[in-house]
């Protein structure tokens, strides 16, 4: 008897590929084979080459649900001490997140907070937020550092990002965002600091082989353009990709830096101009859409949409998962939101959590359901992708398969989630 040739099979699917010509790349009456983590055969289920039982090892009929690519949530800060529920309540009664951060509020708030925690007490804090993003379909997260913003309080942050990612079976993508604020004991020694996050902590945590990329926040709260460019450069030394926290508040140029130095993303964007367009467009960067603190902020200013559509700028969302200003846990719901708040369509929004947002990490080998992709797949309680978008809140993942195997099944990874 001949040994089965995949792994596993799913019949019976509604396959929304997000590859090929037709909307969604939607293949009825599908059927996908899983074979060593890898998609090993996909397309309609009357194309398979024999009976489905001398196929695999095990077979598994989906009664007719949607099936997509794994999620990709590609912009968090996932592990932070504390919470800022209180700055909720003060932005409620009219104070803008500018008054609260200049008051020692905001980032700094959350500082104090993580710099307090131990390397446990994070981890068991920033566990649950993790596995609520898996139960909503996420296989790959994106968890920047950011508040520590000192040498070993930024190391323990990338360490428990590492340690989520094993602990899950999650591909998690680490970025250093050292220029996110001023630490209150650097006030009077701004350029110090940023000598600091340049000279030191990054090329230290880089050889600890804990960084995958770097960020910033360029803004007027946050950093200028020749300070961010300065830890750019220092990253572009290491052999490290950028991205950039830009335009959020304001327009300062910063969409265009990142596109400069072949950024794969800038961020937030709803104060882009079109010349930080025409050169994110120029560059490939992929605009990442964060409708979570847009909408927790009140903000009233668009993103360009439009306008990126016209350029072809790649478009991905985000939760942006953060204590302040995105305290979102669903990614599926980010993209109802960008659908409801940005306009985009819910395709639009859906290639905005797989595929563009792989691409947004430097990933290619994930965000569609090919051949020789990741086996990283989502079956859904839906039968048609614009559900995913139209629902809003409550669990439609049925099941969520990395690496193809269903989450439930894998035992933690002893691998760096670095390598998945």
């Amino acid at each position: 008897m001949n040994e089965p040739r995949w792994d596993r099979l799913l019949l019976n699917a509604t396959l929304a590929t997000f590859a090929g010509d037709a909307p969604y790349g939607l293949i009825e009456q599908g059927a996908i084979a899983l074979h060593h983590g890898r998609i090993a055969w996909v397309g309609r289920q009357g194309d398979l080459p024999d009976a489905p039982a001398a196929l695999a090892a095990k077979v598994e009929s989906l009664d007719g649900a949607l099936v997509t690519p794994g999620l990709v949530d590609c912009h968090t800060h996932l592990v932070f001490g504390g919470d800022r529920a209180h700055e909720f309540e003060l932005r409620l009664n009219g104070a803008s997140y500018e008054d609260i951060a200049r008051a020692g509020g905001g980032i700094t708030s959350s500082v104090n907070a993580t710099r307090a925690a131990s390397e446990e007490q994070l981890f068991a804090q920033s566990l649950p937020r993790a596995r609520a993003l898996l139960a909503d379909g996420v296989t790959t997260l994106e968890i920047k550092s950011g508040y520590g913003l000192d040498l070993d309080s930024e190391r323990r942050m990338l360490r428990v990002a590492r340690r989520l990612g094993r602990e899950l079976g999650l591909t998690v993508r680490t970025s250093f965002l050292g220029l996110h604020a001023l630490p209150p004991e650097y006030r009077e020694r701004r350029d110090d600091y940023v000598a600091l996050v340049t000279d030191s902590m990054l090329p230290t945590l880089a050889a600890e082989g804990l960084v995958d990329a770097v960020d910033a926040f360029c803004e007027g709260i946050g950093f200028t353009r020749e300070e961010t460019r300065r830890v750019f450069e220092r990253a572009t030394q290491l052999g490290l990709p950028v991205k950039l926290h830009a335009e959020q508040l304001s327009d300062r140029g910063g969409a265009a830096l990142a596109a400069e130095f072949g950024g794969l993303s800038a961020d937030h964007l709803e104060h882009l101009s079109a010349v930080g367009i025409a050169a994110m467009a120029q560059a490939g960067t992929v605009a990442v859409l964060l409708p979570g603190a847009f909408y927790a902020l009140r903000e009233t200013q668009l993103p360009p949409v439009a306008a990126l559509r016209e350029q072809r700028v790649p478009i991905a969302i985000a939760t942006d998962c953060n204590p302040g200003t995105s305290p979102l846990l669903s990614l599926r719901l980010a993209a109802g939101m960008a659908c409801t708040l940005f306009r985009l369509t819910p395709e639009e929004a859906l290639r905005g959590v797989t595929v563009n947002a792989a691409r947004a990490l430097g990933l290619h080998d994930r965000g569609t359901l090919a051949v020789g992709q990741r086996a990283d797949l989502v079956a859904w309680n839906a039968r048609q992708p614009a559900e995913l978008c139209y629902w809003i809140g409550g669990g439609l993942a049925r099941r969520v398969y990395v690496a193809g195997e269903p989450v439930s099944r894998r035992k933690p990874s002893s691998r760096s989630s670095n390598s998945a």
